[in-house]
């Protein structure tokens, strides 16, 4: 039986390069709660000391990259013996840092594009186009796609801002799509549509031109193929209590994992409460049905 809380904390802000956006997800989601009959303090983070108020039985971390997503935050809160939201830290861990991911998606037979790790002077050996990512970071922060060889040095070199070694993939030709799931329900498939062919920064959180179709139209074996994979990697990474899994899928049906988001974006533009609602979910159920997952 889900226990129920009555006064928790929503963790939100930080100090990543997605402070902003946390900060709205983590407005959003304390006004769920309330909605749902929480108590809600509300905790921008600005140290990794942070501390939470007595009283407070249990939290929603909102915080979106660094700290938030890599385990730091999950670590203070097993330290402070409070029960939390999502991924645990070594889950976490694994699932922020594409480098790991790939590796335990590897070993677990989850499909992910053919990629390499390049360190400062390495050179690239996979064929364009390709995927720079930085390994650390979320929001598609420091990600470029390079279709030519005059793209490539500026794209490394912005990659190379955030990190000291840089993840290189396949990039993956055709559609794109996203699969929350929530306490073990694998919500509907959500196609992304975007005018620039990916899903980079701008089109989460800039532009209004990007589309979404829900539920994606697939055909029945190849949605059930998606939702299977999605669970798949899910377990492969250890996840808990809600996420989504990132996919390309080539013309030919072809689908490839690109991530875990353990915690995925709450705001106005965010996918996983869009597949919520499209599951007849409103969003401060989704905030309840969340909340009552936390668990040290």
């Amino acid at each position: 039986m889900k226990k129920t809380f009555q006064h928790v904390a929503v963790l939100k802000g930080g100090f990543s390069a997605e402070r902003e956006v946390s900060l709205e997800s983590g407005g959003a989601i304390a006004a769920g709660l309330r909605k749902a009959g929480y108590t809600v303090t509300e905790i921008d983070v600005t140290s990794p000391e942070f501390t939470v108020p007595a009283g407070v039985e249990a939290v929603f971390i909102a915080l979106h990259g660094t700290f938030g997503e890599d385990g730091g935050a999950q670590t203070r809160l097993t330290e402070l013996g409070i029960p939390y939201v999502g991924a645990d830290a070594d889950s976490s861990r694994r699932s922020f840092d594409k480098l790991l991911t790939e590796i335990c998606l590897r070993k677990a037979g989850v499909p992910v594009p053919e990629g390499e790790t390049l360190r400062r002077g390495d050179k690239r050996t996979l064929p364009l186009p390709v995927a720079v990512k930085p390994p650390r970071q979320g929001s598609s922060v420091g990600c470029h796609l390079v279709f030519k060889e005059s793209e490539w040095s500026d794209a490394l070199a912005d990659a190379f801002k955030y990190d000291d070694e840089i993840l290189v993939q396949q990039f993956i030709p055709g559609r794109e799509f996203t699969v929350g799931v929530v306490d073990g329900q694998v919500l509907p498939i959500v196609e992304i549509v975007t005018a620039a062919g990916w899903y980079d920064y701008t089109a989460k959180y800039k532009v209004d031109t990007t589309r979404y179709v829900i539920p994606a139209e697939l055909d029945a074996t190849t949605a059930a193929r998606m939702q299977k994979i999605t669970l798949q990697t899910f377990e492969a990474l250890g996840a808990r209590g809600f996420g989504r899994v990132d996919f390309r899928m080539t013309p030919e049906g072809e689908q490839f994992v690109l991530e875990l988001n353990t915690i995925p974006g709450f705001t106005s533009h965010s996918l996983l409460p869009k597949a919520a609602a499209a599951a007849g979910i409103e969003f401060s159920v989704l905030c309840d049905r969340i909340m009552k997952t936390a668990s040290l």
